[in-house]
């Protein structure tokens, strides 16, 4: 920023010096001072996408205070491209239900199946739309930390309120290499920082959280290691969030967790602000337990789409390697509303087996 501002400077100089010319026909010029912009006398110079005058700035503190954060499900056209007005719909039904913040483009809403500018696109979609009613939370992560900085200073230019940030997955890194990426990304804004070994293949051990806790931007975890990690953090401090859901109601009121960052609140997002809001209540987490198990039968958002096209709140498309569930686990879905009350489900279609055709499967979009 101090590059740019004496670069500013410059130019007003140059324009105090702007050629004179004489009254004769030789017109000779003055001389004049130039300033060349660094951007063109520098190698490898970065002109960051993120001012420090961000629409939607949100403290820290907000986003800590965050108890049901939906991880939103994408949803797409029969050629692969986004669904806007489906997306539109899904966002004002977590809004009405109480969701405070969403997750876009993350694991559940494909951000893995994106390229960079539909990511960002996405985010800026999202906060111009919702951003002023519910906490819009980009997942701006990569495991290039190059492509983290410059998606997180993206993400941040169009207004969201916070990045979430997974660990370099495939490739892995050190324990100090793990701190290098997070502390590269941490002074754009709040950030929660995502561990699901499952996913990336290394857990982010509690040395790494505690060494970046000491940047004032760092917003918390999002947890799914288990509920022991979760209280070995809240008992320092530290703000968790279960990224589990058949763990969550034990985490909230348990261990010290703030809240979830939910995938079966895409379904069913009132009685997950119920069980995240009003208190320990074992008897619904109990009620919503075959409904979780049945989402996370195949790796998540297998089940969350199939679910939501036979709900009728989104078309049955699937962006590849995606698939829909078998025919027989989605009669079970059908048996699971019916018993969990149609009402409690977003949208306001009856719920259909769908056959298999009636699915469409992309693989270029």
């Amino acid at each position: 920023m101090c590059s740019l501002k004496s670069y500013s400077v410059c130019l007003r100089e140059a324009t105090l010096q702007l050629p004179t010319f004489s009254s004769n026909s030789n017109r000779k010029r003055t001389n004049v001072r130039w300033c060349s912009p660094e951007s063109a006398m520098l190698q490898d110079f970065h002109l960051p996408m993120r001012s420090f005058e961000v629409k939607n700035r949100t403290s820290v503190d907000e986003i800590k205070s965050l108890r049901l954060i939906t991880a939103l499900k994408t949803p797409y056209l029969p050629d692969g491209r986004f669904d806007l007005e489906a997306y539109d719909a899904l966002m004002h039904m977590q809004v009405l239900s109480g969701a405070e913040g969403v997750i876009v483009g993350g694991t559940t809403g494909e951000g893995q199946l994106m390229s960079w500018d539909e990511h960002i696109m996405l985010i800026g979609h999202t906060v111009n739309c919702f951003g002023g009613l519910i906490k819009v939370i980009g997942n701006t992560g990569s495991n290039s930390t190059r492509e983290a900085i410059h998606a997180t200073e993206q993400g941040f230019a169009v207004g969201m309120h916070a990045a979430l940030h997974i660990n370099p997955y495939y490739g892995k890194t050190s324990m100090e290499g793990m701190v290098a990426h997070f502390e590269a990304v941490l002074p754009m804004g709040p950030t929660i920082i995502y561990n699901v070994p499952s996913r990336t293949g290394q857990d982010i051990p509690p040395p790494v959280i505690h060494t970046v806790m000491q940047s004032a931007n760092m917003a918390g975890v999002k947890e799914c290691v288990g509920n022991n990690r979760i209280k070995e953090y809240t008992d320092k401090g530290i703000v968790a969030w279960s990224g589990n859901d058949d763990q969550c109601h034990d985490a909230r009121w348990g261990h010290g967790a703030t809240g979830v960052v939910s995938v079966a609140s895409n379904l069913v997002p009132g009685l997950m602000r119920e069980l995240m809001f009003e208190g320990k209540n074992s008897s619904l987490n109990a009620k919503l337990m075959p409904l979780i198990e049945w989402l996370f039968h195949e790796p998540n958002p297998v089940g969350l789409n199939t679910a939501l096209a036979q709900l009728g709140v989104v078309r049955p498309v699937f962006r590849l390697p995606y698939v829909p569930l078998p025919l027989a686990r989605r009669v079970e879905f059908l048996n699971i509303v019916k018993e969990l009350g149609r009402e409690n489900f977003v949208g306001d279609k009856d719920v259909q087996v769908l056959d298999d055709d009636d699915f469409g499967l992309v693989g270029r979009y």
